[in-house]
C-alpha cells in the first residue's frame, strides 16, 4: 500500500509540475505581448478601436499557435482585443501583403473622387442658377425703370432714347451736330442801292451723311432787278460737330451783279461760328469769302448772321452783308424766318 500511495503522490507531483511549467511560459508570453501593445499605444487603441503604425505588424504567430489562441481567448471580451483582432484581420494583413504601393494607390484614388464630386457640385449649381439668371434678365427687360406715365415716355424722344440705351455723351460731342439744317426766306433791304427792297431765300448746312461736310446755297435780289446775288458753297467743319463753336473753310461758286459792277467765279474763304445753345437754338456766325480771288475783279463778301429759335423748328435770323468791289461798296440787311426740319 505504501508503494502504491508513493507512486500516486509521485504521479500527482509530476503532473502539477508539468502544468506549472506550461503556465509560466504562457503567462510570460501574455505579459510580454500586452507590454508590446502598450508600448505602441495600446491604451489609445483600446479607447478608439484603431490600429495604426507598428501595432499592425504585431507578430502574434511568434508566440506560437497555442499561446496566441490562449491570449485571444483570455481577452476576447475586452474592447482592446475585440477591435485589435478585427483591425488586424481586415487592415493589417492586406496592407502588409501589398507593401508601400497600397498607400500610393489609395491616395490618388481619393483625390480623383474629390475632384469628381466637386465637378458634380459645379454642374448642379450651374443648372440651378441658369434659369434664375434668365428670369432676372427678363424681369429687368420688361420692367419700367422709372415711375412715369407711359404716355409721357411716348411723347418724349429724350426719355425713349435714355430708356433704350444710355447715350455716350462724349460720342455725342464728337458726332452729334450742334448745328441743324435751316431753310430760310425773308425780307431784304439794300441801303447802298437807293434803299430798295427785295427778298432772300436759301438753305444752310445740309449735312452730307454723318461727316463734317455741309452744303449751303442762297439767292437774293431787289425789286428793281439791278441787285442780284446767288451761289453755292461747301463748308468742312474742322472741330467736333458737337462743340459750342467751330471753324470751316469755304469753297464754292458765286455770282454778283450790281448797278456798277458784275462778276462771278470761284468763291473761297472761311466761316467761324459760335453756338451758345446747341441743336440750332441759337448761334452767331461770321463768313468771309472772296469771289475770283487774286484777279482784277476780286470781290470780298463779309456776312454776319445771328439766329435764335422761337420754337423747336422755327427760328428768326438776321443777316448783315458787305460787298467790297474795286469800284464801290454795297450792303444788304435781311430779316429771315428759318425752318429747321
Amino acid at each position: 500500500m505504501k508503494a502504491i500511495a508513493g507512486h500516486a503522490w509521485l504521479s500527482f507531483g509530476v503532473g502539477v509540475g508539468t502544468l506549472l511549467g506550461m503556465a509560466t511560459p504562457l503567462h510570460a508570453t501574455d505579459v510580454s505581448l500586452e507590454a508590446s501593445y502598450a508600448g505602441c499605444g495600446g491604451a489609445a487603441i483600446a479607447a478608439t478601436g484603431s490600429t495604426q503604425g507598428a501595432c499592425l505588424e504585431m507578430p502574434l504567430a511568434a508566440a506560437g499557435p497555442h499561446t496566441s489562441a490562449a491570449i485571444v481567448e483570455r481577452h476576447a471580451t475586452t474592447p482592446f482585443i475585440t477591435h485589435t483582432v478585427a483591425d488586424l484581420t481586415a487592415k493589417a494583413v492586406p496592407l502588409k501583403s501589398e507593401g508601400p504601393t497600397a498607400t500610393a494607390t489609395v491616395l490618388p484614388r481619393t483625390a480623383d473622387a474629390f475632384q469628381a464630386q466637386a465637378a458634380a457640385i459645379d454642374q448642379t449649381i450651374t443648372a440651378i442658377a441658369a434659369p434664375l439668371q434668365d428670369a432676372h434678365a427678363d424681369a429687368i427687360a420688361n420692367a419700367n425703370p422709372i415711375d412715369v406715365d407711359p404716355q409721357v415716355i411716348e411723347d418724349s424722344p429724350v426719355l425713349r432714347r435714355w430708356l433704350q440705351d444710355i447715350p455716350d455723351i462724349a460720342d455725342d460731342i464728337r458726332r452729334d451736330p450742334a448745328l441743324r439744317t435751316r431753310l430760310r426766306v425773308g425780307y431784304s433791304r439794300f441801303p447802298s442801292t437807293a434803299q430798295t427792297n427785295g427778298f432772300q431765300i436759301g438753305v444752310q448746312d445740309i449735312f452730307v451723311g454723318r461727316t463734317p461736310l455741309t452744303l449751303s446755297a442762297d439767292y437774293g435780289r431787289n425789286g428793281r432787278g439791278d441787285r442780284e446775288s446767288y451761289g453755292i458753297d461747301a463748308q468742312y467743319y474742322l472741330l467736333p460737330l458737337g462743340w459750342y463753336g467751330n471753324l470751316a473753310p469755304v469753297v464754292g461758286y458765286r455770282s454778283i451783279d450790281t448797278p456798277d459792277f458784275a462778276t462771278d467765279g470761284l468763291n473761297l474763304g472761311f466761316r467761324v461760328i459760335v453756338i451758345p445753345s446747341r441743336t440750332g437754338a441759337a448761334d452767331i456766325s461770321f463768313t468771309q469769302t472772296w469771289v475770283r480771288p487774286g484777279s482784277s475783279e476780286e470781290v470780298g463778301v463779309s456776312t454776319l448772321s445771328v439766329g435764335y429759335a422761337v420754337t423747336r423748328n422755327l427760328r428768326i435770323a438776321t443777316d448783315i452783308q458787305k460787298q467790297n468791289t474795286p469800284a464801290r461798296q454795297d450792303s444788304r440787311v435781311s430779316l429771315l424766318l428759318e425752318w429747321m426740319p
